[in-house]
């Protein structure tokens, strides 16, 4: 018997037009080689190839497989959608821990008289995993720092921007940053996010653009933790200024001048659900009342 994953995956296969983009168009996260091996047992069990990898073309028997089964799997959503008695109510999210904490709970109650089934799948991750979750397709969309261009197949909107700054323990007699970085040796310990997070590498790159040498001494992967640590005593914090966050009393904040604000943004897959539409939509009203 035909086994109806594999069915599946060809049919990802010959609507997109090659395996890597069926990868890039899954509903759920599944490898390029995975999918690769699937489709060779399918065509294994077939007894021919159904389709030419390079350039891309299905085979007779590929167009006769795929003219049998894409009403079947063209149908699904609409199915899901009447069966579950609705729009599709389930959210796969990822960002970081300020956002699953201190922000998301109220846009999600905000949307349960609408949703009353709403189901949300959350992750927490930094900037370079979450870009990853989104290229999988594992997370249907994110709140994050926006760096360049995002993965392919993947939509952006800036919600605010963050300015840069040091989060300095008040122990400290440090009051600019000039008066820290002028200084011959540095000997406070830097505590920052991951090298691969754009808040450390613009720092980074403000420190080599004025030649100064000031390699992070403890790396954390979370703002929370970078503020935890300095306000220890562990060191000197790299973080942003985010609007209405109460900070701890045993730091004050040293802005970093000269480096371009930090975009935080949502990114998403097209084609998504009504309810992950309307939590996009909470998103920008909560952005604007933060900067108000």
């Amino acid at each position: 018997m035909l086994n109806i994953h594999h069915l599946e995956l060809f049919y990802y296969v010959a609507k997109h037009q090659g395996v890597s983009a069926a990868a890039r168009n899954m509903p759920y996260g599944i490898q390029q080689p995975a999918i690769s091996g699937q489709i060779l047992a399918l065509e294994d069990y077939l007894g021919g190839p159904l389709f030419q990898r390079r350039p891309f073309s299905l085979t007779h028997a590929g167009e006769e497989l795929f003219a049998y089964i894409k009403p079947f799997f063209d149908g699904l959503e609409g199915i899901e959608e009447k069966v579950r008695g609705g729009a599709t109510q389930v959210v796969r999210l990822a960002a970081s821990s300020i956002v699953l904490r201190d922000h998301l709970p109220e846009m999600l109650q905000t949307l349960r008289p609408k949703f009353p089934k709403l189901k949300v799948l959350l992750r927490e991750g930094v900037q370079p995993q979450i870009e990853k979750w989104l290229a999988d397709q594992e997370v249907d969309l994110a709140v994050t720092v926006l760096d360049g261009t995002p993965p392919l197949g993947v939509q952006s909107e800036p919600l605010l921007q963050l300015s840069i700054v040091l989060l300095v323990p008040k122990a400290l007699k440090i009051t600019s940053l000039d008066d820290l970085l002028k200084r011959d040796r540095i000997d406070q310990t830097l505590i920052s996010p991951p090298a691969s997070e754009t808040i450390t590498k613009n720092f980074s790159d403000c420190l080599a653009r004025r030649g100064v040498v000031w390699p992070p001494g403890v790396e954390v992967n979370s703002l929370e933790l970078v503020e935890t640590y300095a306000a220890n005593g562990f060191g000197i914090g790299l973080s942003v200024a985010v609007p209405g966050k109460p900070l701890d009393k045993r730091l004050r904040v040293l802005p970093v001048d000269g480096l371009k604000p930090i975009t935080v943004a949502v990114l998403r897959h097209p084609n998504l659900p009504p309810v992950a539409l309307s939590l996009i939509e909470e998103m920008r009203k909560r952005a604007k009342a933060l900067v108000v």
